[in-house]
């Protein structure tokens, strides 16, 4: 007996950073000696004062089922947190807690998505962001915006890719994978297209909110076009900001109807998010937070170091980013230096070569650079470095 899974698998893929998790896990098992820059997870531990909470709340027995929606001690860190960092008034019916971010999103794609609709997604992007649309059974359209232009799209190209099926818009800034923030002024001109077409919605993936050192402060789209709050889905979580990614709590904020919708998809999913997790997140946005500046501080040593480094490498161009733990160099003329045909045979000639682990921007729609994550030591990035320019020279 032969077993089929459904159509829509088909267009879906594994994710691609995952894949090159699992290989370099493999290889070091059997005594490689990998350093991998493909993570995209913080090497610090939790805060200790998060940590406690947790503890703190196994032992006064909250091990229960608790609301679908989360409870309303986080919710309400959550209004808080909107208030303190974005200036944004929520409702707790206007508010989601949900498993990790990543759920959110993906539950935002179910309940507004269906077969004929249209999601807008700028490239490059983060890998899930297209496969959680065809899920959905809606079409990704991808707008590129190369180094040339910062990573970043343009009024004109929004413009021109919205159509009668258009639902969605997504906008992750700062970027995954590239460091790419957009400022205040780039936001507004974006909302500026986007109020002349009432029926799409814009997800704004805010979760490398704290991790950022731009001159210009960071702006979350619902504070920079209030205007257009009614039809903006803001989405964060603790995993990167908290070094919590383990512990699985994301949230979303926005219109009721679609926080509704939303709730009612996660409540036939996995229903409510871990109850130790949520009271480790109430902690965390509620509580000290001087540890995320260290580890954000951390996070802009290592930038400086690598963007220099990378851009010492020869054939290989690397934009300074403005936040986030990823660098996202192009490497077409190293391509051409080295005789390989792609950004996936280089990934796999420093994975076999130099030992070092990092993932295609194929995997981001865009080709011809690489990804590489610096949330790891200094000494690991700086023998990374020094074995990348070994192989490639050679």
């Amino acid at each position: 007996m032969s077993l089929s899974v459904s159509k829509r698998m088909a267009a879906v893929r594994p994710s691609p950073t995952g894949a090159v998790l699992e290989l370099a896990t493999e290889l070091r098992a059997a005594g490689r000696d990998i350093i991998s820059l493909g993570a995209g997870e913080p090497d610090f531990d939790t805060p200790q004062h998060i940590k406690h909470a947790a503890i703190e709340a196994i032992g006064s027995g909250l091990t229960k089922y608790t609301p679908v929606d989360g409870t309303a001690e986080l919710k309400a860190a959550v209004q808080r947190k909107f208030a303190r960092d974005n200036e944004l008034d929520y409702a707790p019916a206007e508010i989601l807690v949900t498993s990790g971010a990543k759920q959110a999103l993906f539950n935002l794609c179910i309940a507004l998505l269906g077969p004929g609709d249209e999601a807008i997604i700028p490239a490059p992007y983060w890998v899930s962001y297209p496969d959680m649309v065809r899920l959905a059974g809606a079409e990704p359209v991808l707008v590129a915006a190369g180094i040339e232009q910062n990573f970043k799209i343009t009024p004109a190209q929004l413009e021109a890719a919205i159509g009668e099926k258009s639902k969605l818009f997504i906008l992750n800034s700062p970027s995954n994978p590239t460091g790419a923030s957009y400022t205040e002024s780039e936001l507004q001109a974006l909302g500026s297209v986007l109020g002349k077409h009432p029926g799409v919605v814009t997800v704004s993936d805010d979760i490398y909110e704290h991790i950022h050192w731009a001159n210009d402060p960071f702006i979350s789209f619902a504070t920079a076009c209030p205007h257009l709050k009614d039809r903006i889905v803001t989405t964060n979580g603790v995993s990167k900001a908290y070094a919590m990614t383990g512990w699985r709590i994301g949230y979303a904020a926005g219109p009721r109807t679609l926080i509704s919708a939303m709730k009612t998809v996660q409540s036939q999913s996995t229903s409510n998010p871990c109850s130790i997790s949520q009271a480790a997140a109430l902690a965390a946005l509620d509580g000290d937070q001087a540890p995320v500046g260290e580890m954000t501080a951390a996070y802009r040593q290592r930038h400086d170091f690598l963007v220099a480094a990378l851009n010492d490498i020869g054939g290989v161009e690397c934009r300074p980013g403005e936040g986030t733990f990823y660098a996202f160099p192009k490497v077409s003329a190293a391509l051409q230096q080295l005789g390989l045909a792609s950004d996936i045979e280089l990934a796999e000639l420093l994975l076999k070569e130099a030992d070092v682990a990092c993932v295609p921007g194929s995997a981001f729609g865009a080709p011809a650079y690489l990804r590489l994550s610096f949330a790891c030591s200094m000494e690991m990035l700086a023998e990374a470095i020094k074995r990348m320019k070994r192989v490639m020279a050679a």
